[in-house]
């Protein structure tokens, strides 16, 4: 049997001759390939074995006067494997290895007769699967029987009470063989080019196999469980395509499939800046959030003693710093968890002023009311604010509730949003000044850095992708032929962070290759260039404007046409930049939200355009977004009610011109 460092040793030397015949190949000739088929490899993994049972008669001449139970230990599992795939979604599997899982049981020194009990069990296994790609994606799933051939059964025992005792044997009424099953999911990561003649996967995995069949002794309790948790290696080969040919169909089709051609652009600022100063006009979200089951204001939310009280005024908030800097927007959360301070000093400040506050529970009205008369307590007696200033009621489901009897999906995040207190009021003082919803409170304006902000990213647009190709990546190389990977996607558009490509340089430039794969299978490449340089001045100051959209809305964008119309619009200089880019929360479907958020960036963008063309402002470009709930552009995090309603959100970035 080879050593560990001998197979990890072979196996790094495969995996590098491959990359290197795959890459020479690649530039010899332009070919495309079908993928592969067949697929070879190997695979290493550890085993983490957990013993449950009863195990104490060990062998003719061995028995111990307590009975062990439960044990743990970690094994090792390597082994080749072969996989056929006809099709994108299902396919077959094979897996021959030598499979460790021995352990240690706990020690028993109940009696002061038995103490340490280890054991060493070897298999040889073999395990055909059912390979499933549900998602027509890198992921798929795996399940199906394991065959085991003991190899090794051998313990050692040591006794409490004697001193030097141990004994070193073989189980006896070992099973030879057994039967078992194993699942478990994995996902394809390509390491090659799709047009490499050798195609080379790294494929990460996990498996579960119960404890059902697997008893090591024929008439023993003892029986395993185990978690296996490692990584494959895998080659193929893809048949070469002629050369304009069709993909190959599926053995049964109803409906033609029509690909529509593949377009590749790429948009690069003149300058990449690291970082902008940002003027935000920053709103005001009119929830209060409760925690289940508390009636408590949550201790996210910035309370002040009645001296703080007196002095405070919300423009102090400029000089705020977040208390936790390591998730995103810190220093708007900071101002949102100041609302109810906000909300005091306004109707301190206008006396005339209202405000009813709408609680609502699930558990029922009266528990709504208990949250508003919570949020009522607090503003009454820190603010010293007249009680007929400030109205409850309670309710049970808000105006506009996230859970909806449609609606199954993410139950738990919909309930934990309805459970809130609504700010609501009809005094103009408190409310945005021009167009917006009714309730909408005035925002706060603030100063920000942003970092990596998106005039600095670099655009790459694949028209069509969505119709025509399952998915598609980015090789960008700098003339040193150091290649960086990005991808896969999906969308249509991407972005990348210009800073994020250049890394250490100040300049530089690079080929860029998108990568792509039709919806039949068949590889697709386009070619470009791009060339980068960061800003060697500091950046223009930037606005910016948010509108917040309430669950699954996207036609109150109309609503805010007057807000968009003679509060942004008349600040956009000409030649200016205007980044529009929509957003949701992730609740609901991936490619709905995607929708969503850019059918509410469309909306703006028309509706300021119109209002520039009325202005007569000259020479403003556009760029727009939708980015749905893709993480890597959220504005907020998605733990908590109050961030995933500021995520549902169209912003608009204010760029001057140089």
């Amino acid at each position: 049997m080879i050593s560990y460092r001998t197979f990890f040793r072979r196996s790094a030397l495969v995996l590098l001759l491959g990359l290197t015949c795959g890459t020479t190949a690649l530039r010899a000739q332009e070919v495309h390939r079908a993928q592969p088929t067949w697929w070879v490899g190997a695979a290493g993994a550890a085993n983490f074995n957990f013993y449950n049972g009863t195990s104490q008669v060990l062998n003719a001449t061995v028995t111990t006067k307590a009975p062990f139970h439960e044990g743990f230990g970690v094994g090792y599992y390597v082994g080749g494997l072969a996989e056929y795939r006809p099709n994108r979604y299902m396919g077959l599997s094979l897996n021959v290895g030598f499979d460790e899982r021995s352990g240690a049981f706990d020690d028993i020194t109940a009696c002061g007769c038995a103490g340490y009990l280890s054991t060493t069990l070897r298999y040889l296994s073999v395990t055909p699967s059912l390979r499933i790609a549900p998602f027509d994606s890198p992921f798929y799933l795996f399940i199906g029987p394991r065959i085991a051939f003991n190899l090794d059964a051998s313990f050692t025992l040591e006794q409490e009470g004697k001193p030097g005792y141990q004994v070193t044997a073989d189980f006896d009424r070992v099973r030879k063989r057994f039967l078992s099953g194993e699942v478990g999911a994995g996902v394809d990561i390509p390491l090659t080019h799709p047009d490499a003649p050798t195609q080379i996967a790294f494929s990460p995995f996990v498996s579960f196999e119960p404890y059902f069949g697997q008893d090591p002794r024929s008439d023993d309790m003892w029986h395993m469980t185990l978690l296996r948790v490692g990584a494959a290696v895998k080659f193929g080969r893809g048949r070469v395509l002629p050369a304009d040919a069709p993909a190959a169909q599926p053995a049964v089709v109803r409906t033609p499939v029509v690909e529509r051609d593949v377009t590749f652009a790429v948009r690069a600022p003149l300058a990449v800046p690291v970082e902008h100063r940002v003027r935000e006009t920053f709103p005001l979200r009119n929830y209060v959030f409760f925690d289940a089951g508390s009636t408590e204001i949550p201790s996210r939310y910035k309370r002040l003693s009645t001296s703080q009280a007196s002095s405070f005024k919300e423009d102090q908030l400029q000089a705020v710093e977040p208390e936790s800097m390591t998730g995103r927007s810190g220093r708007q959360m900071a101002v949102y968890y100041n609302i109810l301070n906000i909300l005091g000093d306004r109707l301190r400040s206008n006396p005339g002023s209202s405000v009813t506050l709408v609680g609502s529970s699930g558990v029922g009205a009266t528990d709504g009311l208990v949250l508003a008369d919570a949020v009522k307590g607090y503003l009454v007696t820190t603010f010293g604010l007249s009680a007929s200033s400030v109205v409850t009621e309670g309710r049970v489901k808000p105006r506009i509730p996230s859970e909806q009897p449609s609606l199954t999906r993410e139950l738990a995040l919909r309930t934990a949003e309805d459970r809130r207190v609504d700010i609501e009021s009809r005094s103009p003082e408190l409310l945005l000044q021009v167009g917006g919803p009714p309730d909408v409170l005035r925002p706060v304006h603030i100063v920000a850095v942003m970092e990596d902000p998106l005039d600095s990213h670099v655009i790459f647009t694949v028209d069509s992708a969505r119709e025509s190709l399952s998915s598609w990546s980015l090789e960008l190389t700098d003339p040193q032929f150091n290649v960086q990977r990005f991808g896969p996607f999906t969308r249509d558009q991407e972005s990348i962070p210009g800073k994020t490509i250049l890394g250490s340089r100040t300049s530089g430039d690079f080929k860029v290759v998108m990568v792509g794969q039709t919806k039949s299978g068949r590889p697709i490449t386009r070619e470009s260039s791009v060339r980068l340089a960061l800003l060697d001045s500091p950046a223009p100051e930037m606005l910016r404007f948010s509108i917040l959209l309430d669950f699954d809305e996207a036609k109150t964008i109309a609503s805010y046409e007057d807000f968009l119309t003679k509060m942004v619009a008349p600040l956009i200089p000409a030649g200016g930049k205007v980044i529009v880019h929509g957003h949701t929360d992730i609740v609901g479907d991936v490619g709905y939200n995607d929708t969503l958020s850019r059918a509410r960036a469309d909306d703006v963008q028309r509706i300021l355009q119109q209002a520039l063309s009325n202005l007569g402002t000259r020479g403003v470009t556009f760029e727009t977004y939708g980015f749905g709930e893709d993480f890597r552009y959220a504005p907020f995090e998605n733990a908590l009610p109050e961030e995933r309603f500021y995520n549902r959100t169209v912003i608009i970035d204010v760029v001057p011109e140089g």
